[in-house]
């Protein structure tokens, strides 16, 4: 759940026409290639429409998928809408509340922990392509805490955090909600490698939509922003960027396909 964007540490009410959006390919070089359509939502305290969810992922083929808020409750109704037969691999960490987070795949999945001394949980995954190769692909599910009032100290370390998740080979990607935007220095510095990460992508940027808003998706009486994100390395290349919405919760999901640049 997001705060109101009014309030937000270094954020604008309105629309900001800097950065320009990047676009263009951001592979860093050609290779064998993994396709993969990645989806993200915040479910609103696991209110999401669980049988709303599992239809974007049937409609669009999604192969992975991060969910934030994510509660018992939604466990059980996600399971009960068919997600488990699409999406048999799953990471999950279920808490009452905003806590929750979990990552389905239809690949294999291996635990590499959380990001540290977060507020909500960030899963760390790693995904084995299965392209006969061994490749796999790093994920961070991302949720930091909004920024407002005191808590804007708390995201910015868990950003910065997030940032150091782009140290290191191979492919990269972070997903979720960053309770952030273009309009924040602090997202900016992350996609540009501060604190000794790689330079990374925003999908939706590199796409042309880093403008349409993922939130609120309700009426709040307030503009709509970009808080979700599908963040990745530069060996990857997003396609087909979309926002959809989903009932029962504010956030809208967002997917794309992944091309993936493997050796």
């Amino acid at each position: 759940m997001a705060a109101d964007p009014g309030r937000i540490a270094g954020g604008v009410p309105g629309v900001l026409a800097l950065p320009l959006d990047v676009r263009g390919p951001s592979a860093e070089a050609a290779g064998r290639e993994v396709t993969l359509v990645a989806m993200s939502i915040n479910s609103e305290l696991g209110g999401a429409d669980a049988v709303g969810i599992v239809d974007l992922v049937r409609e669009h083929h999604v192969g992975l998928l991060a969910v934030q808020e994510y509660t018992p409750q939604l466990s059980l109704k996600l399971a009960a809408a068919g997600l488990d037969g699409l999406l048999p691999h799953r990471i999950a960490h279920p808490r009452d509340g905003a806590g929750g987070t979990a990552v389905y795949s239809s690949l294999m999945l291996e635990d590499f922990g959380v990001i540290p001394q977060t507020h909500f949980s960030m899963p760390v995954v790693r995904l084995d392509l299965a392209d006969g190769s061994g490749s796999t692909l790093r994920v961070v599910a991302v949720h930091t805490l909004a920024p407002v009032g005191s808590a804007v100290n708390q995201w910015r370390r868990e950003l910065a955090a997030v940032g150091v998740a782009g140290t290191g080979p191979g492919p990269l990607l972070l997903a979720g909600d960053f309770n952030a935007t273009y309009d924040h220095r602090e997202f900016r510095s992350l996609l540009g490698g501060a604190g000794g990460g790689r330079t990374l992508v925003d999908v939706a940027a590199s796409a042309g939509s880093r403008l349409v808003p993922t939130w609120p998706m309700r009426s709040y009486h307030l503009p709509g922003i970009a808080l979700d994100h599908l963040v990745t390395t530069r060996d990857i290349t997003g396609s087909g960027y979309s926002v959809q919405k989903i009932a029962g919760t504010d956030h809208a999901a967002v997917v794309a396909t992944l091309h993936i640049q493997v050796p």
